[in-house]
């Protein structure tokens, strides 16, 4: 493989030779994931510190819900709720934080208080003032895709081409970005599994998921957990997602994926790690 780099604040990341495992910390009370288990910052804290020992490469906090039909929170709330635990674990933790956040105010506050990754499901677009604050704080940018919001976005999404329609969306969001002086290695591009997707786009997206790639940037895949592993092994328990997810950072990463935003961070940094003994024992 190709050296691919990522740059993260002061970290360059060479994600040639190892994919990142972002372990997902919902400060919310209403994640599908979670339940709300670390909604107080104690818990998410917490919970934060165990992911980084359990291996977690990046943390990324979240205070506002984007499951299928959730509502918008206020700038207000969401900084209440993800502020204090980014400002602890800058203080206790030696790993990167990535703000998940529409808002350019939370990214913000979070950026000063210690993130340097800003996780946005509206690539800058739900904000206008998001992609300046990514360039005059040289953060690194991760470009999802979502049609839609997430309140509406699971109502009979539709697309002629959807991996053809995706790296257009891309190509687009990069010379953005790029336009406003976002350095080019800090960004990386997210097809946002099951945001405005089917099970059959989620399943023509993991196939092709070499032909989203842009600009020879990293590619950030989420789908822990979601619900079209449910339908694929025909089970509405959550705890019967954690196989097929594990089963997908393992052949996903045989395919080119780069960064996986999970919930099991250990389970994932195994399988992880032994899938790219493997890879590289064949070069």
């Amino acid at each position: 493989m190709r050296e691919r780099i990522w740059r993260v604040g002061e970290r360059v990341f060479d994600l040639s030779r190892h994919g990142l495992i972002m372990g997902v910390l919902n400060v919310t009370p209403d994640s599908f994931s979670d339940g709300g288990e670390f909604f107080t910052s104690t818990k998410a804290i917490e919970r934060g510190l165990a992911m980084a020992a359990e291996g977690a490469d990046i943390i990324d906090v979240g205070g506002e819900s984007t499951r299928p039909g959730s509502e918008p929170v206020a700038a207000d709330e969401e900084l209440r709720r993800v502020i204090a635990v980014v400002e602890n674990l800058r203080a206790k933790i030696d790993v990167p934080i990535s703000i998940d956040t529409s808002k350019a105010e939370v990214a913000r506050t979070a950026i000063e208080a210690g993130a340097s990754i800003v996780n946005d499901v509206t690539s800058g677009r739900g904000d206008e003032r998001m992609l300046p604050l990514v360039a005059e704080t040289k953060s690194a940018f991760i470009i999802m895709h979502m049609q839609g919001t997430p309140r509406t976005m699971q109502v009979r999404p539709r697309y002629t081409d959807v991996v053809e329609e995706i790296s257009e969306f891309f190509r687009q969001q990069y010379a953005r970005a790029i336009g406003l002086n976002i350095d080019p290695m800090a960004i990386a591009f997210d097809p946002g599994i099951g945001f405005g997707k089917t099970l059959e786009h989620n399943l023509e997206l993991l196939a092709r998921l070499e032909r989203l790639r842009a600009h020879d940037r990293p590619l950030v895949v989420g789908v822990s957990r979601k619900s079209f592993l449910g339908k694929l092994v025909g089970s509405p328990k959550i705890s019967d997602r954690l196989v097929p997810g594990l089963a997908l950072t393992s052949l996903l990463r045989a395919r080119g994926a780069d960064v996986f935003r999970v919930h099991d961070v250990k389970e994932n940094v195994h399988a992880l790690r032994v899938t790219e003994a493997i890879l590289q024992s064949t070069k």
